[in-house]
């Protein structure tokens, strides 16, 4: 058995061929099917809703490119990399740089205790949220919310929070957001003196709607299932935690395929520089990651009930848990 590092190292050439294909076969799909919704506006908005869940598979698909080339493993040259990302960062109303910087600080700290907060989903320990204020626990609790946290929270991330430059990155990424609305701005001004302000916005808000709802839940349990790795930073390492720490959802094909291979998540973290196209491939190539236990779909469902990392039995739980844990008045929660 190879060691993990000579495993992926093996699969992290961008394959030129692929890369062009992948983008012929997502981009220029989503462009004809927000065409057809325009279309089908004439006849009937049921059939445009239809439509938009076709369209937001291939956003999702999109985001993929975007976040391979956000990770300089989509091509070779980092001026395609970086042309291409901004071109997807406008179709996914994301600044390409803004993200990249803050996505970067993600994949360093992923399944670190003492590093929480950028790039990932809020998560406190049990024993920081029973000596949190009042305040504080219902405003977690509000943000675990599913309606919040894969409804309200991705349209307020993608159309609002998004539009403002961060204080934490540089003059660069910060003119990227800049550079990032001013596209989205033509585009709606385009599509106002076309097809209407009306008709633009009952197509592309319920394509960011599903995209959002969808692609918040990927994220959230690639590192909120069963079983997760977490630790302190005396304790972390960046192997178990990619291994560990970052799930392997194994879903459908078709799934698989509008979802770019995301599912093999722990593959990705161990090298981000290998494209979408090959995680698969480097999946199966060796025996280390055969070991890494699947998600399924269904299984995946669990990953709703957890909201609180217990720290002192390394795992997830839920509320319930919590109460019941209370009343037995063990451990930590001892008064």
């Amino acid at each position: 058995m190879l060691s993990w590092k000579q495993a992926v190292t093996r699969h992290q050439e961008p394959i030129l061929r692929k890369s062009i294909w992948q983008v012929i076969n997502t981009v220029i799909p989503y462009l004809s099917l927000c065409g057809l919704m325009i279309w089908t506006l004439h006849i009937s908005y049921w059939l445009t809703l239809a439509v938009a869940v076709v369209a937001a598979g291939f956003m999702i698909r999109i985001f993929i490119i975007f976040h391979d080339c956000g990770h300089g493993s989509f091509f070779r040259s980092q001026h395609a990399n970086h042309f291409l990302g901004f071109v997807t960062g406008v179709l996914t109303f994301t600044p390409y740089l803004q993200w990249r910087h803050k996505h970067a600080l993600h994949h360093a700290t992923s399944g670190d205790l003492d590093r929480r907060g950028t790039g990932d989903i809020w998560t406190l320990t049990v024993q920081e949220y029973l000596e949190s204020p009042r305040w504080k626990r219902i405003a977690y609790r509000l943000f675990r919310n599913p309606l919040v946290l894969f409804v309200l929270l991705p349209l307020y991330l993608f159309l609002i929070h998004q539009r403002f430059p961060s204080r934490a990155v540089g003059k660069r990424e910060r003119l990227g957001v800049h550079w990032t609305n001013g596209a989205l701005l033509a585009i709606a001004v385009v599509m106002s003196m076309t097809i209407g302000i009306k008709a633009y916005l009952l197509i592309q808000l319920p394509v960011m709607t599903m995209t959002g709802a969808v692609g918040l839940w990927l994220f959230y349990v690639q590192h909120q299932f069963e079983g997760v790795y977490w630790q302190r930073r005396l304790n972390w390492g960046f192997a178990e935690a990619a291994l560990n720490g970052s799930s392997f959802y194994k879903l459908p094909r078709i799934l698989q395929w509008f979802s770019g291979n995301i599912g093999f998540h722990h593959i990705h973290h161990l090298s981000p520089r290998i494209p979408n196209y090959n995680l698969e491939r480097c999946h199966q190539a060796d025996p280390l990651f055969q070991s890494v236990r699947p998600i399924t779909l269904l299984s995946s469902l669990r990953s709703f009930t957890y909201r609180l990392w217990d720290e002192q039995r390394g795992k997830l739980i839920g509320y319930r848990r919590l109460r019941e844990l209370r009343r037995q008045q063990i451990g930590p929660f001892r008064s």
